[in-house]
């Protein structure tokens, strides 16, 4: 069996393929974003199986098929919660829930080969559904308030309080509306994910800003953005060039 897995975060690609090992199951590529992805479809044999990330660091991964006619079955991996991959599921072998679960993999992969047995048929993604999910996701919750350890105390912080998340030194951090700095637990990816999007956008690896705290954007060099916030002002805060156009439909 020939297996894929897309995913840009690498500690969870690697994670994974330990996971499908001791399935007794072999990765034949790992690929880490949609132009990564892109290419390999075109030059090379699709595989049985994609383990695929909706969130990549270049986009959302329904890009790839728009580009190329992937065929393979494909089993989701994404944080959206339970009720919106109940609709997804309709598309796809099934859904891993990140933190991906060893009993919820081998049941997906004991999925994939039942079906595979049985229909020897090609499985397609249905793109328009894809789209419509993740634009719209049902009854999804987005985290509201953040609990901050300072000393020997709890302090509660609002999302609306939040200029920006940005990493620094392998640790990630909030800077707040009165122009405080507070290290938070958990890494950029995991709070991107519990972020409202209408709310909250990743402009690059390192930063993602609230909307409210954005003060000007200036044209910069290679067709990139910057931003200047409010009262976040320790370091440039740089729109990534492949991040520009989503970022402008973002602020529309």
């Amino acid at each position: 069996m020939n297996i894929v897995v897309i995913e840009d975060e690498k500690p969870a690609a690697r994670r994974l393929q330990r996971m499908l090992a001791e399935l007794d199951l072999e990765v034949t590529k790992m690929l880490h974003s949609v132009e990564e992805s892109i290419n390999w479809f075109q030059q090379n044999t699709h595989p049985d199986l994609i383990f695929l990330d909706i969130q990549l660091s270049d986009g959302l991964s329904f890009e790839i098929f728009e580009e190329v006619s992937v065929k393979s079955a494909i089993i989701f991996t994404t944080a959206y919660d339970e009720y919106a991959l109940k609709a997804f599921k309709l598309n796809s072998i099934d859904y891993l829930l990140k933190p991906i679960d060893d009993d919820e993999l081998k049941i997906a992969v004991d999925k994939f080969k039942e079906q595979n047995n049985s229909k020897q048929t090609d499985i397609q993604v249905n793109i328009d559904d894809i789209r419509k999910l993740l634009i719209n996701p049902i009854d999804r919750k987005y985290k509201k308030r953040f609990t901050i350890k300072v000393g020997q105390h709890i302090k509660i912080i609002h999302s609306d309080e939040i200029e920006c998340f940005y990493s620094e030194n392998k640790a990630t951090y909030i800077h707040t509306s009165g122009n405080r700095n507070y290290l938070i637990d958990n890494s950029l990816e995991h709070w991107n994910e519990q972020l409202d999007p209408e709310q909250f956008f990743r402009v690059n690896r390192t930063y993602i800003v609230h909307i409210n705290s954005i003060k000007d954007i200036v044209s910069y060099t290679n067709s990139r953005l910057q931003l200047k916030l409010h009262n976040y002002d320790e370091a440039e805060i740089i729109v990534s060039r492949e991040r520009v156009k989503d970022f402008k439909n973002w602020i529309e």
